[in-house]
């Protein structure tokens, strides 16, 4: 697989993204208005003016709503309400996703039921010639390991390679940094390589599901660098934090018992994931006793078929840039939406 340098030496990413055809369709001309079923019927959109936004609603209960329509909600951007133009529900919407598979030293006790389900994911939320995948590994270098494909054989494939970075039969099990070899977590760089080299040339609806413990170690780019390249690709982001315990607490003995002490902590994991997904309409999940992968994928899949496409233009200055902040509010109390929190303007 051909690789490039991006960013900085030692950061490596996969060149050759498979693009699908373009699927779109126009808004109707002035002088034939779209009446409301054609409205309905509108799933994506192609006009550089039209903001989209994704959003998932739930009830108190924690339920999905899926049958509300246009006038059951307030758009605002910036304060300033907005006309809603386009509105589709996403149920059979063509849908793009990739998943960002953690596999530094600290998931190596968990890769394996990471792997089954994964697969099983794929195998559920795919539709053969309409839905496309990729999947990431990151670590100290972050790699494609199969570009955009509807194929389960391929995608199987490029799991079942999945391998953890470094080896516990080396001198250090952490990611900690030693004179050895080098260890770390790309995490950050990894979802701003996947939503701007992947997911930004891409139409229609798309998601990134990180799995990981959360922490990062090592990344160039920011946590807002990369939740900043998710607003500009129009990405959800999926993050599922699979923390293993037993690895931190040796990891924290070995430091203890060397020259430096070694502060490796679950709590950051959790917030940098939950921000992330917060800041673009996704959700975080925590693998726990009781709350398993498959089941977390089987939520996510149900926010995927389950979401509501939402298009406007924006009555802001044309010629501005920018971050826009964006607010949907349902009418109804008992509601909660789940969306981005905005996007970035770019001048006409």
């Amino acid at each position: 697989m051909p690789l490039r340098r991006v960013l900085m030496v030692g950061l490596i990413f996969a060149v050759c993204v498979a693009l699908p055809p373009v699927l779109h369709s126009q808004p109707a001309s002035p002088s034939q208005p779209a009446s409301p079923s054609e409205e309905e019927d509108v799933t994506i959109s192609v006009d550089v003016d039209v903001v989209n936004v994704v959003a998932t609603v739930r009830d108190k209960q924690g339920r999905l709503v899926t049958d509300l329509t246009k006038e059951d909600f307030v758009l605002e951007e910036e304060g300033r309400p907005q006309t809603i133009r386009y509105f589709t529900r996403q149920t059979d919407m063509p849908l793009t996703i990739g998943l960002l598979v953690d596999t530094s030293i600290s998931q190596e006790r968990v890769i394996e039921p990471q792997r089954r389900a994964s697969f099983q994911f794929f195998s559920q939320v795919l539709r053969h010639k309409k839905d496309l995948a990729f999947l990431i590994s990151f670590d100290v270098d972050i790699e494609l390991m199969q570009d955009l494909t509807d194929s389960q054989k391929l995608l199987g494939a490029a799991l079942n390679k999945l391998r953890v970075q470094g080896s516990r039969a080396g001198l250090h099990p952490g990611p900690v940094p030693t004179s050895r070899r080098p260890v770390g977590t790309a995490l950050f760089d990894a979802v701003y390589l996947a939503a701007d080299e992947v997911m930004m040339p891409q139409v229609g609806r798309k998601a990134l599901v990180l799995i990981s413990d959360g922490n990062d170690y090592g990344s160039r780019m920011k946590r807002e660098d990369a939740i900043a390249a998710g607003h500009r690709a129009d990405v959800v982001i999926y993050g599922i934090r699979y923390f293993d315990n037993q690895f931190y607490n040796q990891s924290a003995g070995l430091g203890r018992r060397g020259s430096t002490t070694i502060s490796l902590g679950g709590g950051g994991g959790a917030s940098t994931l939950r921000k992330m997904a917060k800041e673009t309409g996704g959700a975080m999940f925590e693998v726990k006793r009781g709350k398993p992968l498959d089941e977390i994928y089987q939520q996510i899949q149900d926010e995927l078929r389950g979401q509501y496409s939402i298009g406007y233009r924006s009555d802001g200055d044309s010629a501005s840039s920018g971050f826009r902040a964006i607010k949907l509010i349902p009418k109804r109390k008992d509601l909660k939406v789940q969306t981005r929190s905005g996007y970035y303007a770019k001048p006409s």
